[in-house]
Parts: C-alpha cells; structure tokens; sequence
C-alpha cells in the first residue's frame, strides 16, 4: 500500500482527526528514522524521509461536476441569489458565524471594498502592521491614504496595540490589525481601543480563515473582515476573497463598492446608481463553484493543522535557540503559516545559513517577510503628482520620522516558515522536522565552518 497517496485520498475526503489516527496506526513507514547524532544532509548526511503534506490545491472530490454546472447554465457571472457565488458567501458567512458576507476577486480587493465603505480616502491614516504582505500597505494606498505603522509584539508577531494607540491621531481613520500567519492578533485589545478612540477595526484575516478568538472566528469580531482564497490558501479558489460584517449598512456600502454602486441589471438607468468609490471586485461562479465544493472540509482541515503546528511547538520549544511563535491566550491559529525565530547566539547559525540546512533536509521552508523599507516604499508611491497634493514633504518627514520599527526589523532577520500543507502531513512528520532541527544545530559549528570555505 502506498501510504502517503492513500493517506492523502483519506484526509481529502474529510476524515476527522480520530479517524487519521487510525489510519497512520496501519502499517504506516516510521518517518524520519535518522540516528539523532547523524550529520545533517548539508554535510554529506542522509536527509530523512519526510512527507511534506496533501498536493494542493486540495480536491473535494466534486469541483469538476460542479463547474460543469455553472459551465453549461451559461451564468458565468455572480448572478442572483441562488448563484454558486452568492450561495458560497451566505454559506461562509454562516459558518464563521457573521449575518452578512461578500464575496470578491481577492483578499486585495477586500480590503479595498472595506475602506472605501468606511469613507476611507486622502489624507487620512490607517493604522497597520509592518509583518504583513504588500496588500495590507496597498490599499491604504490605493486610496491614497497614509498608512501608519505601528511596532509588532515580539514573541507573536502581531500589532502591538499599545503601540498603535501612540500612533493615533485626527487623522486616523482605521485600525487594520493582521492575523498574520493565521494567528490572532490581540483583538480584545483592539477592540477596546477602536471603541475608545472611535475607529473602526478592520481585521485582515486574509490568512485566518478558521482561526479564533475567545470562540468567535477571526474576521467577525471587527467592524469589518476580510479573508483571501487565493492559491496557497487554507481555504483556495485560486484567486477570491469574502469580507464580512454584522453592519447591516456597512454591508450595502461593500456591495455598492465592489460593483460600481449598483447590482447592474437590463435597462438600469445610470442616475440609479449610487455615487461611491467603486469598481468591478466580482467573484465569478467558477470561483463560487470552487470554494462552495471546498468549504465543508475546511474545519477538519484546521483541527489537524491545529494539532500537527501545537505538537511540533512543544518539539521545538526544547531546542536551545529555537522559538516557536506564541499564540494569545483564548486564541487559536489558522496556521496557514508555522513561523519560529532562529536567534543566532543561542543556536549557532544564521537564519538564512539553518534555511539553506534545512532545505538541505529535504523540508520546505523559506525566511518570510524580509526587513523591508517601508518609509521608503510609502515615499516612492506617493511620489506622484496626485499624491504630492495630499501629503507635503514636511508631513512625510514628521510621519518618517515617528516610525520605529526595532522589533519588525528583527524579527524579519531571525524568522523561518514552514507552509499550512506540512501541517496535514501525519503527526510524525512534525518529529521529523524537530530531530532535523536538533541535527543542525548539534553540527552548527561544523556547517558554519564548511559553508565558509
């Protein structure tokens, strides 16, 4: 029997965490059989064997009937109410627990449909996160508003609200904290701030789908949430996002945003539509389709990374050197990302020199998010003839100038990622990754020293 093609099958027809216990108690290989005191790969060792997790996209099992479908009913677009777009994004809403959802092209786009119902435009200011992937800082831009970033707490990368509250002013229009990762961000916290500063929360849950707070999921406590289903994500119709909220005008304001102010229909004169910031942020059908066929499976999916990514943190919490990323008490992660610190005093090595070790392991991994400029890139963006009428050069001074980011930029300098796909690999494999970490670190001095040559 080839264990790992079945034992893939099994988990992608939704198999509950007791029944993948069972499945790898039959006569499944023992991964990672590797003596502990064996050179590690990248100095001529053997590398183990590793099983890095489900193909994916992950397959449900009847995407292709159900895109033949909304193939031959010829309504390829978002349609009416029973449309597969609009049925997935009333079935996701109810699922995270939220009384409206819409659905768009991307998690970029959700975030832009967010701030332009919340009135957010130039010379305004949202408050966010410098650990976070380019669409977050977009599109503040996009509508020319400045974003302010505000330090990220060190041991679990997410916003620090404290420091947000600093960086509040009659400008601030928005909070924008990330659950980066798939992991909260402090939102009891952000809540309390949002409510005594009057600001709106705007969770970036792009990465969190699934994951909690305190038993609500993340995306529904805000005023607004947004999620993204592009490619690499938990839950993936290739590109598509969702924003949700319990606001019923709020609600409107999106769909106006997304759709050029109006749900378009034959004859509709133009002095119906509503006058917004608007464009076309329209999920298909196919996409609909898609992630209507997904969805079902996607919170057995999370007990098992939950499982595997908490497993593995009590691994590689006993390795000098190594420090998993905390989860906020009364949080739970999406883990759409495992992130650990490598700290090069206590282990021996770089980052990038343990990533280049690791690999060597046959492991996937990549450093992450990079110690980027960000004044620098706000600066440049804003270079433009529209921009210099809304910011002057002293405002950007001042703004640049009050931007600190010590724990960012390390932490951009020490982290290591592994992918969500590894965390459904069975749970042995998370003692593989830990048993390659020890080796590499044991050898340190020796893989620094060949690597120098």
């Amino acid at each position: 029997m080839n264990h790992n093609q079945n034992r893939r099958e099994f988990l992608a027809a939704g198999a509950s965490l007791a029944a993948v216990a069972a499945f790898d108690a039959l006569g499944a290989p023992i991964y990672g059989a590797i003596d502990a005191d064996s050179k590690p790969a990248i100095l001529g060792g053997d590398a183990p064997e590793y099983d890095s997790g489900p193909a994916w996209p992950f397959f449900a099992g009847d995407e292709v009937e159900r895109l033949t479908e909304v193939f031959e009913s010829r309504r390829w677009n978002r349609g009416d109410e029973s449309s597969p777009t609009v049925v997935f994004e009333n079935d996701f809403a109810e699922m995270l627990g939220s009384k409206f959802g819409l659905a768009v092209s991307s998690g970029t786009t959700a975030l832009q449909t967010a701030l332009s119902a919340l009135d957010v435009g130039p010379g305004d200011e949202v408050i966010v996160t410098p650990y976070t992937y380019v669409a977050s800082v977009n599109c503040i831009l996009e509508s020319y508003a400045l974003p302010v970033f505000a330090d990220v707490d060190f041991d679990t990368y997410q916003l620090d609200a404290k420091q947000a509250e600093k960086r509040i002013n009659e400008n601030t229009q928005a909070l924008l904290p990330v659950h980066i990762g798939g992991a909260p961000a402090n939102m009891d916290a952000f809540l309390k701030l949002g409510k005594k500063r009057d600001l709106p929360v705007v969770e970036d849950a792009c990465q969190a789908v699934m994951g909690e707070w305190k038993g609500k999921k993340l995306g529904t406590l805000g005023t607004l949430g947004c999620f993204s289903m592009q490619i690499t994500k938990n839950l993936c119709g290739g590109e598509g996002g969702v924003v949700l909220t319990d606001d019923e005008f709020l609600a409107y304001k999106v769909l106006d945003a997304h759709t050029h102010g109006f749900l378009p229909h034959a004859g509709t004169p133009l002095d119906e539509y509503r006058p917004v910031r608007a464009s076309n942020y329209r999920m298909t059908g196919f996409q609909g389709a898609i992630l209507s066929a997904q969805l079902p499976h996607i919170a057995e999916h999370a007990d098992v990374r939950n499982e595997n990514a908490l497993y593995l943190s009590s691994l590689l919490r006993d390795i000098p050197g190594v420090y998993p990323q905390k989860i906020y008490d009364g949080g739970r992660s999406a883990w759409h990302l495992y992130m650990f610190r490598i700290d090069e005093r206590e282990f021996g090595l770089s980052r990038d020199v343990f990533v280049q070790a690791l690999l060597e392991e046959g492991i996937s991994c990549m450093s992450g998010y990079q110690s980027c400029d960000w004044t620098g890139y706000v600066r440049k963006s804003l270079d433009t003839r529209a921009g210099r009428r809304v910011y002057s050069k002293e405002r950007l001074d001042e703004w640049e100038e009050a931007t600190s980011l010590p724990n960012f930029h390390k932490l951009a300098k020490e982290t290591v990622w592994l992918f969500q796909t590894q965390l459904l690999a069975p749970k042995s494999n998370m003692e593989v990754i830990a048993d390659a970490v020890r080796r590499i670190r044991k050898y340190a001095p020796e893989i620094k020293k060949a690597l120098a040559k």
